[in-house]
């Protein structure tokens, strides 16, 4: 792993909160990655419940794997690697376990493509763009990020923990309205949830596509499930 730099410039800082905001236009909040689902039947209920499912996921789900995908991006796109980046891309994008797991990446990924090239443009992050459409390869939102945090000048260690706080934080908020919980209870989850963004980032820091792998069954199971549920709020 690249550990060169272990400093934060203001500007990398302001545009790696930029691009992790709920402000930032790529639709997060419309997507609860099962998490509707789960409420519905039962398995999340509650403060206690809710921690245990989204530690689970840290743990042993897809963001695990999403983890995983950012760091070897990272790597990647720092090195200018672009083979092996866009080896990660092509494997992030079939990594899926269920359709709407694959349109909750894909279509955020879409749309932080289209903002960064416009606002905070960059030759690699054009050439990827470019060769995965030639190619008919949906986008990674987690390779997307990756990539323009390395050529940002991010260090790993700062990009990625920020980027799953940002998932974490998403979830949380989906909670809040599902549950429903309070905003106190939710700043709790994610006050809690904290070690286990940081154990998650760390180990995925060490990891590769070899490492690649969930035992979050459940996980898919209610994503599958929320394809035909009758009412719904999110997209997944």
């Amino acid at each position: 792993m690249n550990r060169e730099s272990l400093s934060l410039a203001p500007g990398a800082l302001l545009r790696l909160q930029s691009w992790l905001s709920p402000a930032f236009p790529i639709g997060a909040y419309s997507y609860s990655h099962g998490l509707e689902q789960a409420v519905e039947l039962g398995y999340v209920r509650d403060l206690t419940s809710l921690l245990e499912w989204l530690k689970g996921d840290l743990r042993y789900g897809s963001v695990r794997n999403e983890a995983i995908f950012f760091s070897e991006a990272w790597n990647s796109a720092r090195s200018c690697e672009r083979a092996r980046l866009l080896e990660v891309a092509e494997v992030a994008a079939a990594y899926r376990g269920t359709a709407e797991f694959a349109l909750e990446s894909s279509q955020q990924a879409a749309a932080a493509l289209t903002v960064l090239r416009r606002v905070w443009p960059d030759p690699l992050l054009d050439w990827l763009s470019d060769t995965l459409s030639e190619r008919e390869i949906p986008p990674a939102l987690a390779v997307v990020i990756a990539a323009r945090s390395a050529r940002q000048g991010i260090p790993l260690r700062f990009a990625l923990p920020a980027f799953l706080q940002s998932y974490v934080g998403n979830l949380v908020t989906a909670a809040v309205r599902l549950i429903p919980l309070g905003q106190t209870a939710g700043q709790l989850a994610i006050a809690e949830l904290e070690p286990e963004v940081l154990a998650a980032s760390a180990q995925a820091e060490e990891g590769t596509l070899a490492d690649l792998g969930s035992a979050a069954f459940v996980l898919d199971l209610v994503s599958m499930a929320h394809e035909t549920q009758y009412t719904r709020l999110f997209r997944s």
